[in-house]
C-alpha cells in the first residue's frame, strides 16, 4: 500500500514538472564591471549581435560609457563616502533594434537605467540609426530634400511630433501638461527636436514613418514616464528625397504604439 501511494506520488509530481515553465536564465551582459562604486552592464539583442560591425560600434561605446561611469563614481566616493552608505551605483544600458527598414536601416534604441543614491533612478533613451551598406551611423538627412534649423521640414516634424504628444497625453489623461512650457525643449532643428527611429511597417522592408522617443521628464513631468512620438510618412511626404521616398509605405503595425511605452 505504502509503495503504490508512493508510486503515485511519483507520477504526479513528474505530471507537475512536466507543465511547469522552467525560468528563463538571466540574460548575461556583454560588457559589465563591479567592484565597490559602481555596478554597470551593457547589453546587446541578438539581432544586433549578428551584425558584427554593428555590434561592435555598440559594444565598443558601451564600453566608453561604462569606464566613465566607474571614474565618476570612484570620484565621487572619494569626496563624499558616506553617498556610498547603501551600496555602489547601479546602471544598466541596453541596445534593442526597434526596426528593420530596405534590409540596409537599422533603427536602435539605446536605454538607460541609472540609481546613484538619488531620490529616485533615472532613466534615459536615445537612438542610434545604422547603414548596413555604408557600415555606419547615419541621421535621417539623406531622406529629406532639406533639413536646416527652423526650415520647413523641421517646422513640419515638430508641429506633428507636438499633435502625435497631445493625443498620448490625452490617452493617458496627463493632458494638464500638454503645454508649450513641456515643449519648449522641442525645436525645429534636427538636433533639439528628439531621438528618431525609423518606425516599422505593415509593409515588409518598409517604414510607417519617423518615431521620437523622449525619456521621463523631457516632454512631461517625472512620473509620466516616456514618451513616443508617432509622425506617419504621409505628413513627411512633401519633404522627402527619393531615397526617402522609396523606403516609406504602410501603416504603423498595431499595438506598436502599446509596445513603444
Amino acid at each position: 500500500m505504502v509503495r503504490t501511494l508512493l508510486t503515485c506520488l511519483t507520477i504526479v509530481l513528474a505530471g507537475v514538472a512536466l507543465v511547469v515553465p522552467a525560468f528563463a536564465a538571466d540574460p548575461k551582459p556583454d560588457a559589465a564591471i563591479k567592484n565597490k562604486n559602481v555596478e554597470a552592464s551593457v547589453f546587446l539583442d541578438d539581432k544586433i549581435k549578428a551584425d558584427p560591425v554593428l555590434s561592435a560600434d555598440c559594444l565598443a561605446e558601451g564600453k566608453k560609457w561604462i569606464d566613465k561611469n566607474a571614474a565618476e563614481a570612484a570620484a565621487s566616493r572619494k569626496e563624499d563616502p558616506q553617498a556610498f552608505r547603501d551600496g555602489a551605483w547601479t546602471m544598466e544600458r541596453k541596445y534593442e533594434t526597434r526596426s528593420v527598414v530596405d534590409g540596409q536601416y537599422i533603427s536602435l534604441v539605446r536605454s538607460e537605467y541609472t540609481d546613484t543614491g538619488g531620490a529616485h533612478p533615472n532613466r534615459d533613451v536615445d537612438t542610434i540609426l545604422w547603414d548596413a551598406t555604408a557600415r555606419k551611423r547615419i541621421s535621417i538627412r539623406p531622406f529629406f530634400t532639406e533639413t536646416v534649423d527652423n526650415g520647413p521640414t523641421m517646422k513640419a516634424l515638430v508641429k506633428a511630433v507636438i499633435a502625435s504628444l497631445n493625443v498620448e497625453k490625452k490617452k493617458r489623461d496627463t493632458t494638464e501638461t500638454a503645454t508649450a512650457e513641456w515643449y519648449q525643449g522641442l525645436e525645429p532643428k534636427l538636433l533639439k527636436i528628439g531621438a528618431v527611429t525609423l518606425a516599422p511597417s505593415t509593409v515588409s522592408g518598409k517604414s510607417s514613418g519617423l518615431t521620437f522617443h523622449y525619456p521621463p521628464f523631457a516632454v512631461g513631468p517625472f512620473v509620466e514616464g516616456e514618451y513616443v512620438a508617432f509622425v506617419p510618412w504621409e505628413i513627411l511626404k512633401p519633404y522627402l528625397t527619393p531615397e526617402g521616398t522609396a523606403i516609406f509605405a504602410g501603416a504603423r503595425p498595431k499595438g506598436d504604439d502599446d509596445d513603444e511605452q
